[in-house]
């Protein structure tokens, strides 16, 4: 992200090079190069500034600027994973080892019922959560997605029910799930909401149940914010202590491998209640 806003604070030069050594060109005074500037050095502004901008907005205007963002991506795939479907495959075998592995913690989840939290167009859901679990419900706040979600998963019987929410109104039943599952969606809650949602998803957990979460972390002590999803990726810290405060520990961590260069660190993180 940073070498991003280098490179867009280059373009908000007050004079440019254009092309000829030693000459510079006035900036254009177009309405349209004026305001394409203007959207450029907002950007900016939001990405290096993103914790106090956020914290400006209402709940309602927060939320409803990632719901706008994700309206304008295409159901498949390559827009659920930022235009890398290609690590897919890659992620799905990360997951599926991690749950073999909790499988075998002592006392182990059950099978029964699962839930995928941010479940887009039911990926997680299909490729990996039906081949562990009798059912599986859905919660996503994209009604396309939804629509899509069921298609991709009509010819099972492990489909549940599909919640068309977002998270931070999400209100999951009492005692129904053996694992919460969130994936690449946390980001979108702003830190107290995180901690409530955790809360209510301890009360959702059936017996030796399991809250797993697969996120993207920062390689610093800072959040970073994406003013185009308005997402944050939090430091592994940061998540830890947010999980802490909602009365959770850490049973299993592991790092996800193989992942391009480039691409944040992934962890996952499996979570049980404290009293549990």
């Amino acid at each position: 992200m940073s070498e991003e806003i280098l490179e867009k604070s280059s373009d908000t030069n007050e004079n440019q090079d254009d092309g000829t050594t030693g000459n510079k060109r006035p900036l254009s005074t177009s309405s349209q190069e004026f305001f394409e500037i203007l959207d450029d050095v907002k950007q900016i502004a939001l990405q290096q500034n993103g914790a106090t901008y956020t914290k400006s907005l209402s709940d309602e205007q927060y939320y409803n600027n990632a719901k706008k963002y994700w309206n304008s991506i295409d159901p498949n795939d390559d827009g659920m994973l930022g235009g890398f479907a290609s690590i897919s495959y890659c992620d799905v075998q990360g997951s599926s080892q991690f749950l073999q592995q909790i499988f075998r913690t002592k006392p182990s989840p059950g099978r029964t019922y699962a839930c995928d939290c941010g479940a887009g167009i039911g990926r997680v859901s299909k490729n990996l959560l039906i081949n562990f679990f009798d059912k599986v419900d859905l919660v996503e706040q994209d009604p396309r997605f939804c629509e899509q979600a069921r298609e991709n998963l009509s010819q099972t019987e492990n489909l549940g029910e599909v919640f068309n929410k977002g998270l931070q109104e999400f209100e999951p039943e009492t005692e129904k799930y053996d694992v919460v599952w969130c994936q690449w969606v946390l980001g979108h809650l702003k830190d107290d909401h995180l901690v409530y949602f955790f809360r209510r998803c301890v009360k959702s957990l059936r017996k030796n149940g399991m809250i797993v979460i697969k996120e993207n972390v920062t390689s610093t002590d800072k959040v970073e914010f994406d003013a185009k999803d308005f997402s944050v990726t939090r430091p592994l810290a940061l998540l830890k202590k947010l999980t802490q405060e909602a009365g959770l520990r850490i049973i299993r961590e592991t790092r996800q491998k193989n992942f391009p260069k480039g691409l944040f660190p992934v962890y996952i993180l499996a979570l049980r209640p404290v009293v549990n």
